[in-house]
């Protein structure tokens, strides 16, 4: 049976107030001293990355003559009478740096044994070698302290709880690789959105994140207050009508990659702060908008994957195939296959009422279309673990989008799901301003009948579409999902500092 790690015990309040005190002493003697605890510079020449690059597969007790300033953090200490020992981290590389009474003299010696902790940042200079066990170092001939640690590491040899991992995530990338390379595979899942999008013509705009009226998604907002206009605004739910305002403007294909806050709940895949992609083609629709996203999470698999290929290893090594050409289902037609009767547009309320009493599913404020979209995810979704594009939703739990050009009753709109959750949703974009206001005329009565994610009419937004928008696509897709999707974690693990109470 394979062992575990064990699981780390973070110090109690007594023993972190000892510890601390501890090193507090140590830092007013070094001052006392005339030693700096935390220095403005240290003259660092090589980084332990490179010096680890340069000198690849050494033998045991040599010499190189490679004379170098580094500094890292130390994450393993071992002090004897006259020669210490100190593995320092830079990131994820390593180096030991050996400390000899010969080399440093007796007095800085004795510095380094009375002042050096566990978690210091130190400088060293000196000789590049191998020891007699082999391993990379550094002969110091001087050191210095980069700054003082006044709390003591967390166990290397054991794992943080999930809590300290998520409130302190300093110690969490700190001591696990894992986390560090979460932290890599964003920023490199987010430069390969946005060389997509440049090789696919797109600029990247902003768009205001403090908003007079929320909209372009259902969503609940969290509202501020502006002491400088005296008036209540709202923080961004979604980019769309300033991104789509921007299409009227003739700048034909823009993106941006954004935070959105929506006043909701938490879990597994939601967070009331979170990244997203919008993007919208002026001339394209919802199907030349699909071929786009996944080309987008195609090409970031092949990013992250390490091979090339849009396989992707997850979090617990299973490997998940993002590649091929994903399949394209009817929401009406699944549902109607799952639940073993036909559900069409034309369905009364009534007969979905008693589908989802039947079903035991709870709808707030029922419509036609919330009422098909909830037994959908019922009936559906926890079925759909490859990737999957799911299409033609009900009209009026879609106001801003454009009725299907051949099926009465729907609009042009797709969910794609991966791993059983929404990745990515996708429309052809309502350019006509008379059937926008009426939706936004119906969303004001949803608003009435307490639905608080209804959206607001926005006379600014009709007036930009009065001027004439072109027929366009749109999409938008949350980037922690994204990382969910590339990774097999939870959201809260793909992001790097997570909203916590």
């Amino acid at each position: 049976m394979a062992n575990t790690p064990e699981q780390h015990v973070p110090l109690t309040e007594s023993e972190m107030s000892e510890q601390k005190q501890v090193r507090l002493d140590k830092r007013e003697r070094m001052i006392a001293a005339g030693i700096a605890p935390y220095p403005l510079e240290v003259p660092i020449t090589t980084t332990i990355r490179e010096v680890v690059a340069a000198h690849p597969e050494l033998e045991a007790d040599v010499k190189t003559g490679d004379v170098v300033g580094v500094a890292g953090r130390i994450v393993h200490l071992r002090n004897t009478g006259k020669l210490c020992f100190a593995a320092l981290q830079d990131g994820d590389n390593r180096i030991q740096a050996m400390v000899s009474l010969a080399e440093v003299g007796e007095e800085s010696l004795a510095q380094w044994k009375e002042f050096v902790d566990l978690g210091d940042q130190i400088f060293v200079t000196g000789e590049v070698i191998t020891s007699r066990r082999g391993e990379l170092s550094v002969m110091a001939t001087e050191w210095k302290m980069a700054s003082k640690a006044l709390r003591p590491m967390p166990n290397l040899h054991s794992e943080l709880n999930e809590e300290t991992r998520v409130r302190q995530r300093y110690l969490d990338l700190l001591t696990r690789p894992a986390a560090r390379d979460m932290v890599r595979t964003r920023a490199l899942t987010n430069a390969s959105l946005r060389q997509t999008f440049v090789e696919n013509g797109y600029l990247e705009v902003e768009t205001p994140m403090l908003q007079t009226l929320h909209g372009g998604a259902a969503a609940r907002p969290f509202t501020t207050y502006s002491n400088a206009f005296d008036t209540d605004l709202f923080l961004r739910i979604a980019p769309e009508l300033y991104l789509k305002r921007a299409i009227v403007g003739g700048l034909d294909r823009v993106f941006e990659i954004n935070r959105n806050f929506r006043n909701e709940g938490a879990d597994s895949t939601h967070s009331p702060e979170f990244a997203m992609l919008e993007a919208y083609e002026a001339y394209g629709d919802y199907n030349s908008i699909a071929d786009l996203t996944q080309q987008l999470v195609q090409n970031a698999a092949r990013a992250v994957s390490g091979d090339g290929s849009a396989v992707v290893t997850w979090a617990d090594g299973t490997r998940f195939d993002l590649g091929g050409d994903w399949p394209r289902m009817s929401m009406y037609e699944s549902l109607s296959e799952a639940a073993g009767i036909e559900v069409t547009p034309s369905t009364s309320v009534a007969e979905l009422e008693a589908l989802a009493s039947r079903e035991g599913v709870e709808v707030r404020l029922p419509n036609h279309g919330k009422l098909v979209e909830e037994l959908w995810e019922h009936f559906v979704k926890d079925q759909l673990e490859n990737p999957v594009f799911v299409m033609d939703f009900p009209v009026d739990t879609s106001p801003l989008t454009a009725a299907h050009r051949s099926k009465p009753g729907v609009v042009e709109k797709w969910d794609l799901y991966v791993r059983g959750f929404e990745l990515a949703t996708g429309y052809s974009e309502l350019i006509d301003p008379v059937d926008q206001r009426a939706r936004f005329v119906e969303q004001a009565r949803e608003s009435a009948r307490g639905d608080d994610e209804a959206m607001q009419l926005d006379e600014d937004f009709l007036t930009a579409l009065e001027h004439g928008m072109p027929p366009a696509g749109g999409m938008g897709m949350g980037l922690d999902r994204l990382l969910m999707a590339l990774t097999g974690l939870g959201i809260r693990e793909t992001v790097l500092f997570p909203l916590v109470k």
